[in-house]
């Protein structure tokens, strides 16, 4: 299952095969589609990054995060959607700030390049057999 963050991307997990010497190993690793408007993105390069067709993206649920803040759902909304526009605009004023989410990576541009670097922890949750192949390919 993925998640849509409307106006900034999708986070998802992708099982993936990598054919070893000996054995073949199908590791679950998590990947981010960036969904931004291009214009933001003047003189940035991000890798593409194609989720599978046959998972299933969800919205963000801002009533499941109201109910871990204590705010309502129509405030979580405002607040999620001003914190992406407010990103949005620091990228097309060529400022490069880091986006963190918690437990799972960070959101940043070195040498003009945008991409998403997952925390080893939020990797090692989601593949507990082959976490080393799965650290390796994020």
């Amino acid at each position: 299952q993925g998640v849509l963050v409307p106006g900034l991307g999708t986070f998802a997990v992708v099982h993936e095969q990598i054919n070893g010497i000996e054995e073949v190993y199908v590791v679950r690793r998590p990947v981010f589609q960036l969904d931004m408007d291009t214009s933001c993105l003047r003189e940035l390069v991000f890798p593409a990054v194609m989720i599978p067709g046959d998972i299933k993206i969800m919205p963000l649920d801002y009533w499941w995060l109201s109910q871990t803040n204590s705010l309502p759902p129509d405030v979580v909304r405002g607040c999620v959607e001003e914190t992406i526009l407010l990103y949005s605009f620091q990228l097309r004023d060529r400022q490069r700030p880091a986006f963190a989410f918690e437990n799972i990576g960070i959101l940043s541009c070195q040498d003009n390049v945008l991409c998403m670097q997952f925390h080893c922890s939020c990797v090692a949750g989601l593949e507990s057999q082959d976490t080393w192949v799965a650290l390796l390919l994020t």
